[in-house]
């Protein structure tokens, strides 16, 4: 089984694979600060498919026979809370968790300026995109900041545009506006509100379907695309019911790339025999000749 984690700056979700079937996952937040002793206990409830006695056991002797065992795959953007869940996901699977970097994008051409300022959330939202939906394609995130990645033929990762969260944006209005107090998001019944609570809903919420609309439309405009638009995150659902350009929602769309970077980089199954190694049965073509010494 394949446990992926992503660590976001609001949110952590976890999800656990059964080969290419996402059997279960979770959200917590990741603004709490905890220990790895602490995740661990958070996973093993989570995911007790990992933490019992036939399962370990299973994962043990698959390792001792050079296979995979269980194993893990974190992506963070964090750089605080990596280690932890690193150690975490170690603990649980008995093998080293692969992390998300610039170098495991499987295949994914990143055309940013400088490559390694792509989050690993982004390219794994382009990975699993490519895979399930194809290019050209834009995906919108919801999440901290609302991101749009620009997908083209040729799995090119062109670049994209970050833009401040919704809650990210209506929670600094509220601290910022004296006589505004916290509300709820939803979508509201109508556009004119009539009080000051309905106001901030429409305004928050119909002011990102409208950017969202608008930014799509810019984008394809200027690459000269036509997009399929895929939208993921939490409020990906409620703003894609009011959004004339969103056509796709797709809310485990990170844990997918997440899985399908993994299979691309993670540790193979079985002893690995390249060139390095040697084949089984000894070398091929008998013994190699020493070199002459240079003297």
């Amino acid at each position: 089984m394949l446990l992926a984690i992503d660590i976001g700056n609001t949110e952590v979700t976890m999800g656990l694979f059964d080969g290419t079937d996402l059997r279960r996952s979770f959200r917590v937040s990741s603004e709490t600060r905890r220990t790895a002793d602490e995740v661990e206990l958070l996973l093993r409830q989570a995911f007790p498919e990992l933490g019992d006695r036939k399962s370990r056991a299973i994962g043990v002797a698959q390792l001792r026979e050079g296979g995979q065992g269980h194993a893990a795959i974190v992506g963070s953007v964090v750089p605080a809370q990596t280690p932890i869940f690193l150690d975490a996901a170690k603990r649980m699977t008995l093998g080293e968790p692969l992390l998300v970097t610039a170098a495991t994008t499987a295949r994914v051409k990143i055309e940013y300026r400088d490559p390694e300022s792509a989050g690993a959330d982004r390219i794994a939202n382009a990975v699993a995109t490519f895979d399930r939906y194809g290019a050209p394609a834009i995906v919108v995130d919801f999440g901290t900041a609302t991101t749009f990645d620009v997908l083209l033929k040729g799995r090119r990762y062109r670049g994209g545009v970050i833009a401040p969260g919704i809650l990210t944006g209506a929670e600094h209005l509220v601290r910022r506006a004296a006589r505004l107090s916290a509300f709820e998001l939803k979508p509201p019944r109508r556009v004119v509100g009539r009080s000051t609570e309905e106001s901030l809903q429409s305004g928050v919420f119909y002011g990102a379907v409208g950017q969202v609309d608008a930014i799509v439309r810019r984008i394809a405009a200027e690459e000269k695309i036509r997009p399929k638009v895929i939208a993921t995150g939490g409020l990906a659902a409620a703003i894609a019911a009011h959004s004339e350009t969103i056509q796709e929602v797709d809310p485990d769309l990170t844990l997918h790339g997440l899985r399908l970077i993994h299979h691309r980089h993670g540790p193979r199954h079985g002893p690995r025999h390249g060139p390095q190694h040697g084949p089984r049965n000894g070398p091929r073509n008998g013994p190699r000749k020493p070199k002459p010494r240079r003297h």
